[in-house]
C-alpha cells in the first residue's frame, strides 16, 4: 500500500482510500475538512475519518474526536469526542491527549477532574505538544493538584514558548520579570514578551506598553534631575 510520501495524485490517493488504507482515508478526510484539493465537505471528512479510526488510526481518532467536539459535520457531542480522544490517547497521540485533558479540565463530555487533565497534559507535554507544556506550566504556577514548582513551570513554559506558544512566551516573560523560578532579568522578559506580542497577545502586548512607559517616565526624570543639578 501506498504512503502519503508517493501518492502523486488526489486520484492516487482516494483509490488508496477506497483500498482502505488507513492512511489514505485519514487524509482523504483532512482534504474534504480543510477544501484542499477538494470541495470543503464536513460529513465527508468525518466519514473518511471514521473509516480509518475504526482501523485503528489514532490521528483519524482525534480528527473524528474534534468534529464531535465541535460539531463539524456531525452533532455536537462532547461525550463522544471525550471516547475518541480517549482512544487516541491511549494509543499515544499527543493532541488526543492534550484535548482529552482539556476535556477533563473544563468538564464536557466527561465530570471534572483536574488531576486527569494534569495526568493527559503530561503525556502530551512530554511528547512535545505545546499547548499542553503551555497548561501544565499554569498548573505548576498555580501549585493546583501539582504542588507549586515555579522551577517545573518555567520548565514547561520555556518548551512551549521555544514552540512560538504566545501565551507560554507572555508567562516565561512574567517570571523572569518578578524572579519566579529564573533569576529577575527584565531585558529576557522584555525580550519573551516582544515575542509574544508579535504573535498578537495581548497581555504581553499591555505588559510591554506598561515598561516603555516606565523607560520613557524615567528617561524624562533623569532628564529633569539633570537640569536641577545644572541649574
Amino acid at each position: 500500500m501506498k504512503s502519503s510520501l508517493t501518492w502523486s495524485s488526489l486520484e492516487e490517493l482516494k483509490k488508496a482510500a477506497e483500498e482502505g488504507e488507513p492512511e489514505a482515508q485519514r487524509y482523504l478526510g483532512v482534504c474534504h475538512q480543510t477544501g484542499r484539493g477538494l470541495p470543503q465537505d464536513h460529513q465527508e471528512s468525518v466519514k473518511w475519518f471514521r473509516r480509518a479510526a475504526e482501523q485503528g488510526d489514532a490521528a483519524a481518532k482525534c480528527f473524528l474526536g474534534v468534529c464531535y467536539q465541535t460539531g463539524q459535520g456531525v452533532p455536537e457531542d462532547c461525550s463522544q469526542a471525550a471516547g475518541w480522544f480517549r482512544e487516541a490517547a491511549e494509543q499515544g497521540d499527543p493532541a488526543a491527549q492534550f484535548n482529552l485533558g482539556v476535556l477533563y479540565e473544563t468538564g464536557q463530555g466527561v465530570p471534572q477532574n483536574y488531576a486527569e487533565a494534569v495526568k493527559w497534559y503530561l503525556e502530551a507535554a512530554e511528547r512535545g505538544e505545546a499547548q499542553a507544556q503551555f497548561n501544565l506550566g499554569v498548573f505548576y504556577e498555580a501549585g493546583q493538584v501539582v504542588p507549586q514548582d515555579y522551577h517545573e513551570a518555567v520548565k514547561w513554559y520555556r518548551r512551549a514558548a521555544e514552540q512560538e506558544c504566545a501565551p507560554a512566551q507572555c508567562n516565561l516573560g512574567l517570571c523572569y520579570e518578578t524572579g519566579r523560578g529564573v533569576p529577575q532579568d527584565i531585558k529576557r522578559a522584555v525580550q519573551w514578551f516582544v515575542r509574544a506580542a508579535k504573535q498578537g497577545d495581548k497581555t504581553a502586548q499591555h505588559n510591554l506598553g506598561i515598561y516603555y512607559a516606565n523607560v520613557e517616565a524615567a528617561e524624562r526624570a533623569a532628564v529633569e534631575q539633570a537640569k536641577d543639578e545644572a541649574g
